[in-house]
């Protein structure tokens, strides 16, 4: 069966509400416009971390019960627990984010720290903190994969 070119289209177009960004032909790496669309992407990220961070404080202030049961006493911190942890890898992420838009400002975006050679603007959509280009990031992993086993 045949996917219709629309339908197609539709999969392909957003990252998160976002378009991918399609460069024309002979356009520069990291222009004005890429910087902007990057730009729209991790303030997006950004702000919704933050929603999120402020969801989880009200919930955890809302939530918080004596139960009697100590099974469910548990239960409840384990949770409490859980979501900590999590907005914690987000607090983490959030560094990376800001790191990312101040390295817009000042026109280093996109570029890998390892080696400087251009991420490529489809790893960058899809991992706007990138800080390193595929191969240096496949480098890295072994290494680390070695000096771990």
């Amino acid at each position: 069966m045949k996917k219709s070119a629309s339908s197609a289209t539709k999969a392909e177009t957003l990252i998160h509400g976002f378009t991918p960004y399609t460069p024309n032909q002979g356009e520069e790496y990291m222009n004005e416009a890429q910087r902007a669309h990057f730009r729209q992407i991790l303030l997006a990220w950004r702000q919704e971390l933050m929603e999120e961070a402020d969801r989880t404080m009200h919930h955890l202030q809302d939530e918080v019960a004596n139960l009697p049961d100590p099974a469910d006493r548990a239960t409840q911190e384990e949770e409490f627990a859980l979501e900590l942890r999590t907005r914690d890898r987000e607090r983490k992420l959030l560094k990376k984010i800001e790191k990312a838009l101040d390295q817009i400002d000042k026109d280093d975006y996109g570029f890998c720290d390892a080696c400087g050679i251009e991420i490529g603007i489809r790893r960058l959509e899809a991992r706007p903190t990138a800080e390193l280009c595929i191969d240096c990031k496949e480098l890295a992993e072994i290494k680390e994969k070695q000096l771990a086993g």
